[in-house]
């Protein structure tokens, strides 16, 4: 059974915080990447744009990062859109991405790795994470995680030295489904049902992106 540890779902800072501009152009609900890869990257528009953030990730990365969100009228996310394009430092010459590939989806003709998870919201990530960027992000703007979560993430690699990546992770509430993350654990009352939520979670993350080269 596929989990996520407690409170590696989110992160972020804003972008007053960043270390660094970022570099990708946003235009409402659109990011446009001229680099490593370059794609245009289309949004949901009833979600609302929190921000970005740009830093050296634990050291050895550089990482630009987006969010946007849904929430309730609690302000409470239903649903996260994580954008996250990163690349090893230079000093780091030996460090390559290494993701399995061994379960794919082509959206809008890129092939990502996908890995889908749920678990519970129930720590806060550790802050110079991405993770904990999101998170600062999202109590900054004055909303809240859901207590249990889904999510998939998807993973571009845009060439064969492995040093570049584009991530972007899709989350949803867990309450619609009237499901906790512990009902969906080995013996919970619901893991028979993780099979087929998780096939749901993955093709709607791959209905709401839209993914094009950028126009030029």
């Amino acid at each position: 059974m596929r989990q996520y540890a407690p409170g590696l779902l989110l992160s972020v800072a804003l972008v007053a915080q960043a270390q660094n501009p970022p570099q990708r152009a946003v235009h409402e609900n659109v990011i446009v990447s001229g680099q490593k890869p370059s794609i245009r990257i289309e949004i949901p528009k009833e979600a609302r744009y929190l921000g970005a953030d740009s830093w050296i990730l634990y050291g050895v990365a550089d990482c630009e990062l987006h969010v946007w969100i849904e929430a309730d009228s609690d302000n409470v996310v239903n649903r996260l859109y994580w954008v996250q394009f990163e690349a090893y430092l230079p000093s780091k010459s030996g460090l390559r991405y290494n993701y399995p590939f061994t379960r794919t989806t082509n959206i809008g003709g890129w092939d990502f790795d996908v890995r889908a998870r749920f678990g519970a919201n129930d720590e806060q990530p550790k802050p110079e994470s991405d993770a904990g960027h999101v998170w600062a992000m999202l109590q900054a703007s004055g909303y809240k995680w859901s207590r249990d979560a889904m999510n998939v993430r998807l993973v571009y690699l845009p060439d064969e030295q492995k040093r570049t990546e584009l991530m972007i992770i899709y989350a949803e509430d867990l309450k619609p489904t009237g499901l906790t993350a512990a009902d969906l654990l080995a013996g919970g009352k619901g893991s028979d049902q993780w099979p087929a939520l998780e096939q749901g979670l993955i093709e709607r993350a791959a209905h709401k992106l839209k993914l094009s080269p950028p126009t030029r």
